[in-house]
């Protein structure tokens, strides 16, 4: 099964689908999101979404009202299509540690969702992940994915890091291959177990390569769309390992164990050559 690790809901959901189908993906993560680039028409539209996109990363607008739009998207969408999307919750981090874990119980399994992310902690403040990381190793370790990419810093991934051998239970996937800090994000996943990468957003094909050969059992493809696009996200994958066991964990088998889906579709979707 095609797993991809990282999307976000789009408006309309047959834009998204259309783009899995295109690239041969039986289901894809799918996370909440504020910001709708796939809506602008023209440059000033889309800077009005990047707009909203600046903010969540910033750390700003961080309470439960804020986030329940996003979240009721992305309820509605695993709703309609449970064979292709597998649903996350955002929870805002600048909260209080005990309304965090309140937001986990109720935003996140209150809905039925699979896993907690994409959060967004403002750069410096990855600590803030705690109370998450506490509240899914109470609710039997659900998978936590944290935004990899800029502005997150190389402190924010050591921060991680140390966060994620303190609770060795919860999956802890840092998306976006670390960004600029690439290299480092491939270090620390490598040297910490409870550790993932998923490789969205990679601008460099010997990124990957080398984040593949160093974690064959923990790298995660993904397309981070709509930002990305989920054809181009897998060519790169096939670009860079050869085919067999590894690719196949890579493009899947990996996301279903972290995830805990089945490993095998139940219908046979287009391959993608590279």
């Amino acid at each position: 099964m095609i797993i991809d690790a990282h999307g976000h809901v789009h408006d309309p959901v047959g834009l998204h689908l259309d783009a899995l189908d295109a690239a041969g993906v039986d289901r894809t993560v799918l996370f909440p999101t504020r910001p709708h680039p796939e809506r602008a028409g023209d440059l000033p539209s889309l800077r009005r979404e990047f707009a909203v996109l600046d903010g969540a990363l910033g750390g700003r607008g961080g309470t439960r009202e804020a986030f329940a739009g996003a979240l009721d998207e992305v309820t509605a969408a695993v709703a309609a299509h449970p064979d292709r999307f597998v649903g996350f919750g955002s929870v805002p981090l600048e909260l209080p540690a005990e309304e965090v874990e309140r937001a986990v119980a109720e935003d996140v399994v209150g809905r039925g969702l699979c896993g907690i992310g994409e959060l967004t902690p403002a750069p410096g403040r990855a600590d803030r992940l705690e109370p998450v990381l506490k509240a899914a190793a109470d609710h039997g370790g659900l998978p936590v994915v944290v935004h990899g990419f800029a502005p997150t810093t190389a402190d924010d991934l050591r921060t991680l890091a140390a966060l994620s051998r303190r609770h060795p239970g919860v999956p802890l996937v840092v998306s976006q291959l670390g960004g600029l800090h690439w290299m480092e994000a491939v270090e620390l996943v490598r040297d910490t177990p409870g550790m993932y990468l998923e490789l969205s957003t990679a601008f460099l094909v010997i990124a990957v390569r080398l984040a593949v050969r160093e974690l064959p059992e923990r790298t995660l493809f993904g397309s981070d769309a709509p930002y990305g696009d989920p054809v181009v996200a897998r060519v790169m994958v096939e670009r860079a390992t050869a085919s067999g066991e590894i690719r196949d964990r890579v493009l899947g088998g990996t996301a279903a164990e972290v995830f805990r889906l089945p490993r095998r579709a139940p219908g046979t979707r287009a391959p993608v050559s590279p």
